[in-house]
């Protein structure tokens, strides 16, 4: 019997492990890159000097000091984790509760709507973070921590400065995180179709779905920052206390940098967002693995149970089986033919794979006692 890989049993329904595997990665995905984003940042100003990436990370370690790159990234660790946890979390359960039949690694439409509805949950969280972390990026910036910077923006502007900038973060994340997870689905059914833990394969699909989505949601980005920002030298310019809404700071980017004006800071994205989403794929498939590969995951109410073989089947009530990824997978099912039932509505095929632990061991000696294993 060939062994089981325990890494594609974990339960679509266990949200603990999805959650401390989601916020691992995000907290690494965002401090490795972070000098990079204090760039980019500083390449989508308005009324900055067309200059190349590597002139102003020498410009800011060279005149501001060596820690400058890295100023802001508490407010990133603080947002970061809750936000990845609630969002890697969603957007597995969600991606199987948007499918019907069959597996939800094929199903684009249902990873797209997960994607979609988690980046809502996701952007609640790191909304308020980004408006603080920008503005510590800031050239100039008169805030010297990030308490400091929160508590300013709050009695300056109000509350609702935080989130100035939450539809277009939307309007930016939702197409980048459709693009972004159906493009790693899709190249992890081309290159890893067992969906065993492939660390390659894994930084390889994380690296090109975060360049794809990255470049296109570019634009979206520019007007972000500028939203976040409220760069004094660009209201002044407008004549404005403040710059509102997507579609004012769309109007401003044009005005004061034409059609380029999008696109500024568009190599540094990309930049940060291969080696990001490469390192929060990797990290998150990483922790995925090892909680479940330690007993640390726990796959419902009642005793644990683990499994063994490869390529567990379901079978309906006509007895054509079709391959499943999860306990979910086959939660709601109620016909099964020759299988073996274990509680909690799971069944399962007796000649796909051999249950063990308490919970199962009943189930499997009265099975035996039947003559049906």
């Amino acid at each position: 019997m060939a062994e089981f890989d325990e890494y594609e049993s974990l339960p679509t329904s266990n949200s603990t492990t999805h959650m401390i595997a989601g916020s691992m990665a995000g907290i690494l995905e965002h401090c490795v890159m972070y000098p990079i984003d204090s760039v980019k940042t500083r390449l989508q100003s308005l009324v900055s000097a067309n200059r190349s990436l590597g002139s102003v990370l020498v410009t800011m370690i060279r005149d501001e000091g060596a820690m400058r790159p890295l100023r802001g990234i508490g407010a990133t660790v603080a947002g970061a984790g809750p936000a990845h946890a609630l969002y890697f979390a969603a957007y597995e359960k969600l991606k199987v509760g948007f499918t019907s039949t069959g597996s939800a690694h094929h199903n684009y439409l249902a990873q797209g709507a997960a994607a979609s509805a988690a980046t809502v949950l996701h952007d609640g969280i790191m909304t308020p973070a980004e408006v603080v972390k920008q503005r510590l990026q800031m050239y100039n910036s008169p805030f010297r921590s990030m308490t400091e910077c929160a508590i300013k923006v709050y009695r300056s502007e109000g509350l609702s400065a935080f989130y100035r900038s939450y539809g277009t973060q939307l309007a930016m994340n939702v197409p980048f995180q459709c693009v972004h997870f159906i493009v790693y689905e899709a190249m992890q059914n081309a290159t890893n179709p067992e969906r065993t833990y492939n660390p390659m394969g894994h930084v390889v699909s994380g690296g090109v779905s975060g360049a794809l989505a990255a470049a296109l949601t570019t634009p979206l980005d520019v007007c972000k920052t500028l939203l976040n920002t409220q760069e004094a030298e660009v209201l002044q310019r407008a004549q404005k206390t403040q710059i509102s809404g997507f579609f004012n700071a769309a109007k401003m980017v044009y005005r004061l940098g034409g059609v380029g004006g999008f696109f500024q800071g568009l190599q540094a994205r990309v930049l940060f967002q291969v080696p990001s989403t490469a390192i929060c794929w990797s990290v998150y498939e990483f922790f995925k693995y090892f909680l479940t590969k330690n007993g640390l995951s726990d796959g419902g109410d009642g005793d644990k149970v683990t499994y063994e073989k490869q390529d567990t089947r379901m079978s309906g009530g006509s007895g054509a089986g079709y391959p499943i990824n999860s306990l979910n997978d086959i939660s709601s099912n109620s016909a099964i033919v020759g299988g073996v039932t274990l509680g909690a509505g799971h069944v399962l095929m007796k000649e796909d794979l051999l249950p063990t632990g308490s919970a199962a061991s009943s189930a499997l000696s009265a099975a035996r006692a039947l003559g049906a294993v």
